[in-house]
This record gives structure tokens, sequence and C-alpha cells, in this order.
């Protein structure tokens, strides 16, 4: 049965590349329907930790739960519940569009027909049905963007991650994105999102946590966060102002 409170329960979780500590007991939950900005500098932990809630990571201590299913244990429920947009355009170079995504369906267990219907409704959300039959690298890079967006969603989770999901993106698709995820929140998808844009945190989250050097610094209601003048060092470095 699915924990219906926390999307995402971390307790203890610890962390090793050979010698190095990424993360160092870390425990935080994210609520059912809550926008959490993870942030950080640079090597700080993030992307390691959203591939141990994806499953493409193991470590070394801690639990890791999502709705109440364990990542490792009970890893296909786990997984089935999460969309992962990652920064990197890896598509298969020879399928077009649409069947990158029925393919991307099928992974999860939807019929054919199902995951058609899918492809169909959300390139069209996404405004990009009239390339439903190009192959990807004839996209613009906005267009992959979206692609990730739609892959990401195909099979329906309830949690949505997102590494950095407007990185190089000019502002007209920076703003489309931020309506998108808006609306996703707004219908009752769960949103863990990593970003160095701070004004892309205050405008969408509900939620910010903090971590640096593989530890979480803090975790609360955005508004009390960035209020907390303890944390402007930190603010400057993730964005990178000196």
């Amino acid at each position: 049965m699915r924990d219906s409170e926390n999307a995402i329960s971390i307790a203890n979780l610890t962390k090793f590349y050979g010698r190095t500590q990424a993360l160092d007991n870390i425990s935080f939950t994210v609520k059912r329907g809550d926008f959490l900005a993870f942030l950080g500098p640079n090597g700080a932990g993030k992307t390691t930790t959203i591939n141990i809630i994806t499953g493409l990571s193991n470590y070394q201590s801690g639990t890791v739960k999502v709705f109440g299913h364990d990542v490792t244990k009970d890893y296909r429920n786990a997984r089935r519940l999460i969309g992962l947009c990652t920064q990197d355009f890896n598509f298969d170079p020879f399928l077009n569009i649409f069947q990158l995504l029925v393919y991307q369906a099928g992974y999860f267990g939807i019929h054919s027909e199902d995951a058609k219907q899918r492809a169909r409704e959300i390139l069209k959300r996404f405004q990009l049905w009239d390339k439903a039959e190009v192959r990807y690298r004839a996209l613009s890079g906005g267009m992959k963007k979206r692609l990730l967006l739609c892959r990401a969603l195909i099979h329906e989770p309830e949690i949505l991650i997102l590494d950095e999901p407007t990185a190089g993106c000019d502002l007209e698709l920076k703003f489309l994105i931020w309506d998108h995820l808006a609306q996703l929140n707004k219908e009752g998808k769960t949103i863990f999102l990593t970003t160095h844009y701070m004004e892309e945190a205050e405008r969408l989250t509900k939620t910010i946590g903090i971590i640096d050097h593989g530890r979480m610094m803090c975790l609360g209601p955005k508004e009390e966060v960035l209020r907390n003048k303890s944390l402007q060092d930190v603010f400057m470095e993730i964005t990178g102002i000196e």
C-alpha cells in the first residue's frame, strides 16, 4: 500500500564513490503534491540523490521510499511512480518521436494502443504533434527539451523529477516550461526540481531544500528558506555569483 502522505521518504542516506563521500546521512521527505526545489552548488549531491531515488545508483546505507515502496526492495513499483527528466538528449536516433514515446510507455507495461493514445495526447499538449513523424535530431533545442518532458510523463507517473530542465533555454522556452510545470503541479503531480536559477525556484516551488557537500542544510517552506540570511553565501554559490 502506498504511503498516503509522503511521495518521497529518505532516511539516513549515505553514499560513497570509492573513498569520496557524496551523501552524508541525509534525511528528508517530500509531501504528496509538493513542488520542491532541491538546491546546491555543483558537486553538492543533487544528481546522486536523484539517481538513487530512480534506481540508477546504489548506496551504502539508509532507506529511500517512493509512496511507501522501497526503491531497492520494491524497485518495480517505486520506479513506475516516477517520471525522470534528465539533462541529456539520450533518445534513440532511429525512431521518430511518436515511436520513442510508444516504446517508452512499453517499458512500463502499457499496452500498445493505450501507449499510442497517450503519445498523441502528450505531443499535442506540448505542441509537438506536427513533428510526430520526425526523428529527434531534426528538432530544435527547445523541442528536444519538451520531448524530454513528454518522455518523462508518458506513463502518467505521480512524481516528476527534473534535473535542471531549463539549463541553456532562451527566455521564451524557459517561461513555456515553467507554465507547463506549474500546471502539472496544479493537477496534482509531485515535482522534485534541481536548478541553479533562483528565480525558477522562487517562481515555481512551494518548498526549498538545500544540500551542500553531501549534507542537508535546510528544508522548509520557500518563503522561510529565502529569508534565512545565514544561507546567502550558499545561494550565491548555487547561482555562480561571486
